[in-house]
């Protein structure tokens, strides 16, 4: 049965400047131009695909209600496969609104959440990693991120799985060529060969696992508590980065009752900014609570930024606090305050000495070096390109899954197993690896083994 033809409003809404109606589907193409009067001789069809056509998009009536740009292309040389086509309108609601019910009248139907790009991958035209990375580039939040997710769309980290994943194939082909057409003149391989090839694709399967955390921070965060006693300045340094009055600031102690959380990129990474309550002991049930939720925050946190208040003496409070922010997570110490008079200068004997800020949100002065000691201490590892690393739970539990069924082949080689007895494991961390990118395990094993080594012939 053929797909039908989907619709949706592929702009963010509200006022814009444009708007763009998107189709994809096999009457896309007629749709677009019933609903289309070029102003120049040709129809919207009578001019090349990927041409910008200038013209009126018309109303379910076949009124004009805007004057738009259309273009078309026809599958498979398009997003999603299919022929499509779209309207770059102006960026009005009851435009797009009217043009998207104009579109439903031809028999359109509403497109579900990602369904182009679902269209996209179930067409071949991206696999399951670039799919994920279409979510991960529209929800960026960091220029790191963004670089990131456009490797990873590009194909970089397909690229590195396809590389094990033939590696590994290569083995499963000659095996079930040896079981499978004995009398054929194929040379085995030799057994040091073999566990060359398994420790050589279970050490790219470790590097892969290693690059998860740094993927998860650069698409999902960096959970970041920022803690203190009460009056260190916490909200302010919130409302400071954030560029905006998150959080309420006053000079009563305990105004922060709850948790606040905001994203922002902070040192080129993005960070997810959790104001904390005051950490100090209180008789207020309601601040008590505050309390705990700050040390659950610190404890969950994979970036503490721990506040002194500059102007007055510290604590020994203030130092317990700061040593177990520095037993949780990578710490850094911000002297907060610095426009006002200086109190004593504290003696610090800590092993290892975390990073220190001195830091003024009044004056914005020392608000770059907090960005450059973040950056220091998340440092970018160069010899992994952009887009090579896993990037969600999915991912990095396949490649678990992966990694593991390799160690177990190599292992029972080096215990004496068979080659052929390893099959299984080596099936399964095809199959695992399968799952990051939408391949076919015994598909692409049967016709290895039919071009490479001309069995059946």
């Amino acid at each position: 049965m053929e797909r039908d033809t989907i619709a949706a409003i592929s702009t963010p809404p509200g006022p814009g400047a444009i708007g763009i109606l998107r189709l994809s589907g096999p009457q896309a193409v007629q749709m677009a131009q019933n609903c289309f009067k070029p102003l120049g001789p040709k129809g919207l069809a009578d001019h090349p695909p990927r041409y910008l056509v200038y013209g009126d998009l018309l109303d379910s009536g076949g009124q004009p209600i805007d004057r738009v740009l259309c273009t078309y292309s026809r599958g498979p040389l398009s997003y999603t496969g299919e022929d499509t086509a779209e309207f770059h309108c102006h960026g009005a609601p009851m435009v797009l609104s009217l043009g998207l019910d104009a579109l439903f009248a031809q028999g359109a139907r509403q497109a579900g959440p990602g369904e182009f790009t679902r269209r996209a991958f179930l067409n071949g035209k991206l696999d399951l990693a670039q799919a994920e990375a279409v979510g991960d580039l529209l929800e960026a939040k960091s220029r790191e991120g963004a670089r990131h997710s456009a490797g990873q769309l590009t194909g970089a980290l397909s690229r590195k799985i396809g590389d094990i994943y033939s590696a590994l194939v290569d083995v499963m082909a000659h095996f079930h060529a040896v079981l499978d057409y004995p009398d054929e003149d194929i040379d085995p391989f030799r057994m040091e060969e073999l566990s060359e090839i398994l420790g050589q694709q279970a050490e790219e399967l470790r590097r892969l696992l290693a690059s998860c955390r740094r993927g998860k921070q650069l698409t999902q965060g960096i959970p970041c508590a920022i803690v203190g006693r009460p009056n260190a300045g916490k909200s302010s340094l919130l409302n400071a980065l954030a560029g905006y009055d998150r959080a309420i600031v006053t000079d009563i102690p305990g105004t922060t009752r709850d948790t606040l959380e905001v994203s922002v990129e902070l040192g080129g990474l993005p960070v997810r900014l959790v104001d904390t309550a005051g950490l100090r002991d209180s008789d207020d049930p309601i601040e008590r609570m505050g309390v705990e939720r700050s040390r659950r925050a610190m404890e969950e946190a994979e970036l503490i930024l721990v506040l002194w208040d500059s102007s007055v003496a510290p604590t020994q409070e203030d130092g317990e606090l700061l040593e177990q922010a520095i037993a949780l997570a990578p710490t850094i110490l911000i002297h907060t305050k610095t426009d006002l008079p200086s109190g004593p200068v504290p003696f610090l004997n800590l092993d290892p000495m975390p990073p220190v800020v001195e830091l003024s949100t009044k004056t914005g002065e020392g608000l770059d070096a907090l960005e450059q000691a973040v950056a220091a201490l998340f440092p970018r590892d160069s010899q992994v390109p952009y887009g090579q690393l896993l990037s969600n739970q999915r991912q990095e539990e396949a490649a678990r899954r992966a990694l593991e069924a390799v160690v177990r082949a190599w292992e029972a080689l080096e215990a004496g197993v068979t080659p052929d007895a390893l099959l299984t494991d080596v099936e399964e961390a095809l199959g695992a690896l399968g799952e990051l990118t939408g391949q076919s395990v015994r598909e692409d094993i049967t016709d290895r083994i039919f071009a490479r080594f001309c069995v059946g012939k």
